[in-house]
């Protein structure tokens, strides 16, 4: 099977579901790859460009059908902080240093790292160590935002 487009989550029908691929973070974010399915189908995936998969966003098929991306659960860090202007502090502390990071409401996602966990701390905030799917923000220059100049 051969993918060449990506379609966004909700936007297809999972009767036109052949399959499933699991990912991490760094494997959602390529042009050409060879992958398998849960049902040991193999794929190859051929993108024009790089491309960001999100969790659920679907590999169209030629000859039709779609392969349904997962997020793989990684060892990431849960930031809280007592207070938003602490959880502020410790989002500009993390944006200075460029990690990626998933904003949620009273909270901040990072990949794990023992180093970074103990500034967060200094900082005032608080780390929990989870496993769940990591889909950061996509950056400032990533594209996807139309401006107007006028």
């Amino acid at each position: 099977m051969r993918a060449h487009q990506v379609v966004p989550a909700g936007s297809w029908s999972l009767d036109e579901e052949r399959g499933r691929v699991l990912l991490d973070f760094d494997r959602r974010h390529r042009r050409r790859m060879a992958l398998q399915t849960d049902e040991g189908e193999d794929v190859l995936v051929d993108l024009a460009e790089a491309v960001h998969l999100r969790d659920g966003d679907g590999l169209l098929l030629e000859g039709g059908g779609v392969v349904r991306v997962l997020a793989q659960d990684e060892p990431l860090l849960q930031i809280t902080a007592d207070d938003s202007e602490e959880l502020v502090r410790v989002a500009w502390h993390l944006g200075n240093r460029h990690l990626p990071v998933q904003l949620g409401a009273g909270q901040i996602l990072i990949r794990a790292d023992h180093v970074i966990a103990d500034m967060v701390r200094k900082l005032g905030g608080h780390v929990r160590e989870i496993e769940a799917p990591f889909d950061p923000e996509p950056g400032a220059y990533a594209g996807g935002h139309a401006h107007d100049d006028q």
